[in-house]
């Protein structure tokens, strides 16, 4: 580790519904994830940015949210601190688009202190869904954490995270490397693309430009891009149309139909355009899941890509 003081400081003042925890959620993978971690209730994110290795703490007191940032990237990410944190979540409109739907509307309030984080930077986020494409949680996960490991770079700061890998190594690293971490040559050759075109991915304006340029890269669809630009643009109508259970919770609780597929679910969330993918945040903070039919076996969460 390098860089145990912050390098810069920002104090920011949520709502006061505002719920960290919940919010940031989307950018750690797991309680043990290499590079994001909440501790104490407090998060630390480790990432690189165009200035440079970073860390971001996020840290409450008080009703205010203390930002720091360590490393060369520490401006960068202090700056854009409120944009992670989820504060810059537009929310105009939702509330008229909620009233729709008793249970979205309910939802909406209930969960008010949830905000959609912007990271601004899609390379991390490709890393992090190429994994879960058409596997379990568990086995995305386990991938995932070994690729961080293999190409070990510590992140600034004191707490011991580590960088993601730099997209450079990624694409120079011959698919058979990712095997024994339970990558087949599949989703490691579209790793391998996507980070070939990281520059150009992280270029992009926006999320429809991102989507746009994830899609044209071989092996990427339209679920791995929504799992992509909600994060990376904070796309509060981003929907990972392709998952396995996402069409079906959506109709069990929208509908109290226990299965669709993807079309019925587009037009069950139709009236939420703008913030369908919200919508779905929603429902997976509440916890709503369709009943299971059949007889016990594996749940798989499937992605097409």
């Amino acid at each position: 580790m390098t860089g145990t003081e912050p390098k810069a400081r920002r104090v920011l003042r949520p709502p006061a519904e505002y719920r960290l925890a919940g919010s940031v959620r989307p950018l750690t993978f797991s309680p043990y994830d290499p590079c994001a971690r909440i501790v104490d209730g407090a998060l630390w994110w480790a990432t690189r940015t165009p200035a440079g290795p970073a860390t971001l703490t996020l840290r409450p007191a008080s009703g205010e949210l203390l930002a720091e940032g360590y490393g060369p990237g520490a401006e960068w990410v202090v700056e854009r601190a409120d944009a992670i944190a989820g504060l810059r979540d537009d929310l105009t409109g939702f509330t008229e688009l909620a009233a729709a739907h008793p249970l979205v509307a309910r939802l909406g309030r209930e969960h008010r202190g949830l905000r959609m984080p912007a990271t601004g930077l899609v390379f991390p986020r490709v890393l992090r869904a190429v994994f879960e494409q058409k596997v379990t949680g568990k086995e995305a996960y386990r991938a995932y954490s070994a690729t961080v490991r293999h190409f070990r770079e510590p992140a600034p700061g004191p707490m011991p995270l580590l960088l993601p890998p730099e997209p450079a190594a990624i694409a120079a690293t011959p698919y058979w490397v990712f095997h024994p971490f339970g990558v087949e040559q599949r989703r490691a050759e579209t790793l391998r693309r996507a980070a070939a075109v990281a520059d150009r991915l992280e270029r992009s304006a926006d999320a429809v430009e991102a989507t746009r340029r994830l899609t044209a890269v071989a092996g990427i669809g339209p679920w791995t891009a929504a799992e992509v630009v909600r994060v990376a643009y904070g796309d509060p109508d981003a929907v990972s149309v392709g998952d396995y259970h996402v069409p079906n919770t959506v109709a069990w609780a929208l509908a109290g139909e226990p299965r669709a597929d993807d079309a019925r679910m587009l037009a069950l969330l139709e009236p939420f355009r703008g913030h369908r993918g919200r919508v779905c945040v929603l429902l997976e903070a509440a916890g709503i899941q369709a009943p299971k039919y059949g007889p016990r076996a594996p749940i798989r969460s499937f992605a097409r890509f």
